[in-house]
This record gives structure tokens, sequence and C-alpha cells, in this order.
């Protein structure tokens, strides 16, 4: 079973009715060649030299809505204990066995995400909450995912994604890149529509044309002479695409042996992961990749110490701190953010799991984060008057907010208004 899989069991309808692959392949119908941008946004000016210095960034999407009260729980409030009296992590000065580990004076991870301290102890880790999107109380999956990824919320005329847009308005960090962009998926999701020379290839490390092996070369020969005289886009498509085969059959990422110890679990995330780091140091062009974990629409039976969410939270933070070893501890520079659509209600529904809600967490990562710490603007705390519509966590920080300093602090992009468009982020010293 897939990470995501899991939310067919236990999400909601949208959920089961609308499958991950369907609505990223009606999501990308159009190709980055023929995206139209609107007359609206700013327009930008590229240089013609590659720049070499800027950080690659891999864009993590939690989908199904996170529970970030699970995952970093405040744990000094009575208020939690009270109202998840079946789906709670016991106090670090607890005697439980499954006992949470303090962070802070006010937050702790669950035990399910322990692997996770050892970024966040080296001050690799930043950890935001009550964040998400300002002033955008949508409650739907596909919309909320949407609006997150493009980078505007309620904007049906912006079809790009911010990370597609950063790619399009910087100059290449390679100087013949093969592949700027890659989504570890079926269909490109909509975070990087819009990015030069990018491609959706759900497995890197098997990606090629059906067929008999014998013939494959004079197959690729034949496709390769037909497209080299067609009009573009067409012809740039077909051939990035071709020359995208050719390049992955040779670097052989099934043989791909990461460094320092680290080791990815054997999930769809993991394994995407893991083959985000061998293209990272092949050193091919990559710039930006997007990786999604599924499973997150727990609606029913969440147990964040023994079930569902421990599972999902376990392997997500193994496959996080795989990912930091194996690439932030040996040089590369690369940032990671993981976001997801929503939270969940801060008070348990009556099948011990939890509905749709509005603050969450999100996590930067890297070694131009200012990590080691969970930083709020402002707790909005969990009494019921405090609470959104007296059941949710109030969003205090908008995710473009932290976004952006990285785009222009580790990215050295500062077209924030044609990534970001309508929003005026403030840097809240997320990065070095």
């Amino acid at each position: 079973m897939s990470d995501h899989d899991h939310s067919h069991h236990t999400g909601c309808s949208e959920y089961r009715d609308l499958s991950r692959r369907q609505f990223l392949a009606s999501s990308t119908a159009l190709s980055a060649a023929a995206i139209v941008f609107p007359e609206w946004l700013p327009k930008v000016t590229l240089s013609n030299h590659f720049s070499s210095t800027r950080d690659i960034l891999v864009s993590v999407f939690m989908r199904g809505a996170t529970d970030g009260l699970a995952m970093v729980i405040p744990h000094t409030e009575a208020r939690y204990y009270a109202i998840r009296p079946t789906i709670r992590t016991p106090a670090p000065d607890s005697m439980a066995a499954n006992r949470a580990i303090a962070l802070d004076n006010r937050f702790a991870f669950p035990p399910a995400m322990r692997a996770m301290l050892a970024p966040y102890q080296a001050g690799d880790l930043l950890i935001t909450h009550a964040t998400g999107h300002i002033n955008n109380n949508n409650r739907s999956h596909f919309d909320a995912q949407r609006f997150m990824e493009v980078g505007r919320p309620v904007d049906p005329d912006l079809t790009t994604g911010w990370l597609g847009r950063h790619l399009a308005s910087v100059p290449p960090m390679h100087p013949s890149p093969v592949l700027r962009g890659i989504g570890i998926s079926s269909g490109l999701a909509k975070t990087l529509v819009g990015a030069p020379q990018t491609l959706p290839i759900a497995d890197p490390a098997n990606y090629g044309i059906g067929g008999s092996a014998a013939t494959r070369t004079a197959r690729m020969a034949t496709l390769r002479s037909n497209f080299e005289g067609s009009a573009n886009p067409l012809r740039a498509a077909a051939l990035d695409a071709i020359g995208t085969i050719d390049l992955l059959s040779r670097l052989n990422i099934n043989a791909y042996a990461p460094a320092g110890g680290a080791v990815y679990p054997n999930t769809s995330f993991g394994r995407g992961l893991r083959s985000v780091a061998a293209l990272i140091k092949a050193d091919i062009g990559i710039e930006a990749a997007s990786v999604d974990i599924g499973g997150w629409d727990t609606h029913a039976a969440q147990d964040p110490n023994a079930g569902q969410m421990a599972t999902l939270m376990t392997g997500f933070a193994q496959a996080m701190t795989a990912f930091w070893i194996d690439v932030m501890n040996t040089g590369q520079r690369v940032t990671l953010v993981a976001v997801s659509e929503f939270g969940r209600n801060a008070i348990e529904n009556g099948s011990q799991g939890t509905d749709h809600g509005r603050g969450t967490v999100m996590f930067a990562m890297g070694k131009g984060i200012a990590g080691g710490r969970v930083y709020t603007n402002g707790w909005p705390g969990l009494e019921a008057a405090q609470l959104e519509d007296r059941r949710d966590l109030r969003v205090t920080l908008d995710y473009r907010d932290v976004l952006a300093e990285i785009v222009q602090r580790r990215l050295e992009n500062n077209n924030l208004g044609y990534i970001f468009p309508g929003w005026r982020p403030t840097f809240r010293g997320g990065t070095r």
C-alpha cells in the first residue's frame, strides 16, 4: 500500500470520490510550454547567465490536511488533553511509555516523530505552528491544495504554481541542464506548473518507454528524428523527454547508495525522496522537486500513538531525516519545505478522529534554515473562545511569509510579486 492509499479508507468523501491520480491529471492538462500567464502578473527580466550559488528547493506536500496538533503537541496546555481524550499523546513529564518528547517549554514531538529530533537539535529544522492561509477558510481539499500551490487564494485565473514561476523567473543553475524541475508523481503537481524543462516522473529509477529492450535504442533514435523536425513547443517538449529518458537510464538510480548511513523507508514517500537525492547528487541541473505524502485525512481512528497517524508520522519523520543525513549533511545546497492544505479540528470527533480545520504545522529544513525551534506568530491558544468558530486552531502565520523568505534569501530570487502575486510577505527570520 502506498502512503496515499490510507486516505481512501479513512478519508472524507471528497478523497474517496476523486483519486489522487485523477486530480493530478485533470489539474495539469496544459503543458508548461502552453501556459498563458494572466495579464496582471508583473513582468520579469531574466539574466542570460546561469547561477550555481543558490539552493535547490524540494517541496513536500502533505496531502489530506495534516493534524498539526498531533505532530507538534502544545504539551503545557491542559485544554489539549481535555479536548482530545482518546487521540492525545501523554505529556513529556508523565510516566507513560509513549510520552511526548519536549522540543521546548511549550511544544513536543510524539514518539512517532522521534527521528526528526536529529535535524531539529542540529538547528537545521524550523517548525512553524498555527500556519496556513490567512483569511481563506476553504475546507475543500482540492480547492485548498490548489490555492496553496498557485500561491494565491481564490483565483481561478492563475494556472501556474509558485515554484514553477520561480524557475520561470531565474536563469538555470547549470550551464546546460537536461531537467530543471521534477515532480515525483504521475501528473505534474500544480506547484511546478509553468516551470521550464520540468517533467512529472512517478518513478525516476524506472523511467523509459515500454517494449522490448532489444529494440529500445532504435526506437529512441526514431522518436528523436521524428520530433527534431517538429515545431515548438512540441519539439522542445519531446526532445526534453527523450533526453531525460536517456539520462535517467544512465544514472542507475536503483543502485544509488545514500551517504552517512541514511536509510530511507520503503514507502512511496521514502522512495521519492531517495530518487530526488540521487538526482541532486548527479548534478544534472535539478533546481526544484516536488514530492507528495498522502493519507493525512484522518476522520476516524486517528490514534497518533499506535494507529494510522503514528504510522504516517513515523514514515514521514524517517524519510525526512534520511534526506537530511544523505543530502544536507554532505554539503549540498538544498532547502526542503513541507506544507499541508489546512489542519484538523482541535477537538476530536465521535469517531476518534478529526474533521477539517484551519491552522497546522509547516516544516523548513536545510543548512540555510534558522532552525532548532518552533516559531509562532503569536500562539492563538486552544480555549474555546480562542479557537476559530470555537473548534479550530487559528491561522496566525501565512505560509507565504516562510516561502517568500526562502525564495529571496536561499533561492536568490527577488521577483516575489511575481511568485506570490497580491501578497506582501513579512520575513520571520527563518533563514540564515
